[in-house]
């Protein structure tokens, strides 16, 4: 937005531009002083701008893997005094992240030699009306009892979750009772127009899926 009005001041005014733009004329005037003289900065962005230099310094040293925690635990020791909610804003600004402990969990195992229905969307994510296409995936989240896996089945056009089930593995059971949840609440009509849209993940069970769908009236 500043860089609109830099660019069209000279010809339309600020305080037309900024009307327009509903902003308060005075903001953008302190905005270009303080771009013109650096000292009319407020406080604290002149000490970020010191510390962002030594934030990423720290991360740097240690090979790119140290987390918000870390890196203000080792300014502390430099006798560098900031709190750690500063370094943690700092560095989500800089986009500098450490590195994350804990099994990586893969949730789509594509199995390419396992038989794979057509694709009837080709990406093209768009229903005129309920009960046309649904879309089905499903998630991990990390709780303190391990991991926990959401599968959840989403109506395309009013993007609704219409059904979900939660399990503590990924097995195709949870999967297809997700699904279940989803034709018993809606009833679609049995005339083949809903589309129900996966990815290739091996825990989906085609041959399940097709069985399934085929029972509910669905592509």
């Amino acid at each position: 937005m500043r860089d609109f009005i830099d660019a069209h001041r000279g010809s339309h005014g600020i305080e037309p531009i900024c009307k327009v733009l509903q902003v308060a004329p005075s903001g953008y005037r302190r905005y270009a002083a303080q771009r013109r003289d650096p000292s009319l900065r407020p406080a604290r962005a002149k000490r970020d701008d010191e510390l962002v230099p030594q934030i990423e310094r720290v991360w740097q040293a240690n090979m790119q893997v140290y987390g918000a925690e870390k890196v203000w635990r080792q300014l502390a020791r430099e006798g560098m005094p900031v709190a750690r909610c500063t370094v943690e804003r700092l560095m989500r600004r800089q986009g500098l992240r450490g590195v994350m402990r804990g099994k990586v969990v893969r949730t789509t195992i594509s199995d390419n030699k396992a038989p794979c229905p057509l694709d009837h969307v080709h990406r093209q994510f768009r229903a005129e009306r309920p009960n046309q296409l649904w879309v089905s995936d499903f998630t991990y989240v990390s709780t303190w009892q391990g991991w926990l896996y959401v599968a959840f089945v989403i109506d395309v056009f009013a993007r609704r979750i219409v059904g979900w089930r939660v399990s503590s593995s990924m097995r195709t059971d949870f999967v297809l009772d997700a699904l279940e949840q989803a034709l018993w609440a809606r009833q679609p009509e049995r005339d083949s127009s809903l589309i129900h849209h996966s990815d290739r993940g091996s825990q989906g069970e085609f041959k399940w899926w097709s069985q399934h769908l085929d029972n509910g009236g669905v592509r």
